[in-house]
């Protein structure tokens, strides 16, 4: 029979890969332990672990959040759109979207080197197909860099955002600008141009792009598949609270275009408290079992 302590040790490590695989599966990765960030050994990627971009991106909640409240954001640009709309089955499997969106956050966050290119190849090589004509029959083109810009902003924004309201709210604002100024790279890897490098400046950009955005029938298809995001039962709840914070963290000027009342302070901090006692548990399994935690583990094998 086994000791206390040793019971615990035994059963610790398999309850902590048991969550990740539950978690894989509710954010649309159906693969198993990310085994692939732990090569090549001692390459720190793009960032590395004393970046900003690693301690945002490591928070689970934060970036479920961001990602969907981004995902708002861009699609109210008929430009950035029109693309997803003709070229992929978001609107019939918008996990498995939302899944390859992680991967690639993943890929060219915690990967080496080799790893975050080839997720930028891809995904470039993908753009060179993304053209087509808008409904107002002006053209698109998935290399623009304008639209590209547009599609950056929404995103980094939101993951920063989503951070300082669900992980850390006392982030200092020199920290918040580090990652604005760190996230350029992935922008401009993908053709973006002219990107801001402060907070401010970012905020300020997105809000320029406000003459452009259209809502129309798209957009309130798209918002509407968000507020009825699909999950398995068991998983119904959390992704409840997950939808409600992002449209929670949206900007005013943002809620209003939409024609989406702001919820209630109070309903938005049980939202906010509700999320904080779910991370514990995510939090817990992904500190051995999450990507950051494997990329942490190949920089330490160069040092064994």
């Amino acid at each position: 029979m086994l000791a206390a302590g040793a019971s615990e040790d035994f059963l610790q490590p398999r309850l902590r890969q048991m969550l990740a695989q539950q978690i894989r599966g509710m954010t649309g990765s159906s693969s198993g332990p990310p085994v692939a960030f732990l090569e090549p050994a001692g390459d720190p990627g793009w960032f590395g672990p004393d970046s900003v971009t690693w301690q945002v991106h490591a928070h689970l909640v934060s970036m479920l959040v961001g990602g969907l409240s981004s995902l708002l954001i861009q699609a109210m640009h008929p430009g950035a759109l029109a693309g997803v709309w003709d070229h992929s089955s978001f609107r019939t499997d918008l996990k498995a979207r939302l899944g390859r969106t992680a991967y690639f956050i993943a890929a060219t966050t915690y990967g080496g080197h080799a790893m975050a290119q080839k997720a930028i190849d891809h995904v470039n090589h993908i753009h060179q197909r993304v053209t087509g004509l808008r409904p107002d029959g002006q053209p698109y083109d998935a290399r623009d860099p304008y639209l590209l810009r547009w599609v950056h902003l929404g995103e980094t924004l939101s993951f920063l955002k989503a951070y300082c309201t669900h992980a850390d709210t006392s982030m200092p604002v020199f920290m918040q600008n580090q990652y604005i100024f760190e996230m350029q790279r992935i922008g401009l890897a993908l053709g973006a141009t002219d990107l801001p490098q402060t907070l401010a400046s970012a905020e300020q950009m997105l809000l320029s792009y406000r003459t452009e955005l259209v809502i129309d029938d798209r957009v309130r298809e798209v918002t509407n598949l968000i507020q009825n995001f699909p999950a398995r039962r068991r998983d119904r709840l959390f992704v409840k609270l997950i939808t409600a914070a992002a449209f929670d963290l949206l900007p005013d000027w943002v809620l209003s275009d939409l024609g989406i009342a702001r919820a209630p302070a109070w309903q938005r901090k049980f939202t906010q408290q509700a999320l904080a006692l779910a991370s514990v548990p995510l939090d817990w399994a992904l500190a051995t079992e999450g990507v950051s935690a494997h990329a942490r583990r190949r920089l330490a094998a160069n040092q064994a």
